[in-house]
C-alpha cells in the first residue's frame, strides 16, 4: 500500500483542520492516525478505524477529533476541531492488515507526515 497525505497547516486555538490520506494498492485495512510532537520521543496513536468502521480514539483526542474514511475515493480523514496548542505535531497515517485494529499495531504503511501546528 502507499500512503500520500495532505492537509495539515497552521491554526489558532480553537480553529478546525482536516487531515487527508489518500490509499492506493490495499483492501480492507485498518487505518491509524498517528502524531509526534515536538520534542516528544514516541509517537502518540491518535485514532483508527477497522475495516467494520468500529472507530477508537486516544483520550486526548476523543470528542474533538474524528477518523472517517471514504471508500469510493480510497481516502482516509481526520477531521480535527476545537484544536489546542498541545495538538501541535507531525500527523502520520498509517494502514496495516491487523486481525485486531488498534495503535498497538504494528503498521507497516506509512504516510509522508504532514505538521500542525496550533498557536494560542
Amino acid at each position: 500500500a502507499q500512503l500520500v497525505q495532505s492537509g495539515g497547516g497552521s491554526v489558532q486555538a480553537g480553529g478546525s483542520l482536516r487531515l487527508s490520506c489518500e490509499v492506493s494498492g490495499y483492501s480492507t485495512y485498518c487505518m491509524a492516525w498517528f502524531r509526534q510532537a515536538p520534542g516528544k520521543e514516541r509517537r502518540e496513536g491518535v485514532a483508527t478505524i477497522a475495516p467494520d468502521g468500529r472507530t477508537r480514539y486516544a483520550d486526548s483526542v476523543k470528542g474533538r477529533f474524528t477518523i472517517s474514511q471514504d471508500n469510493a475515493k480510497n481516502t482516509l480523514y481526520l477531521q480535527m476541531s476545537s484544536l489546542k496548542p498541545e495538538d501541535t505535531a507531525l500527523y502520520e497515517c498509517a494502514a496495516e492488515d491487523l486481525l485486531y485494529c488498534s495503535t498497538v499495531g504494528p503498521f507497516g504503511y506509512w504516510g509522508q507526515g504532514t505538521q500542525v501546528t496550533v498557536s494560542s
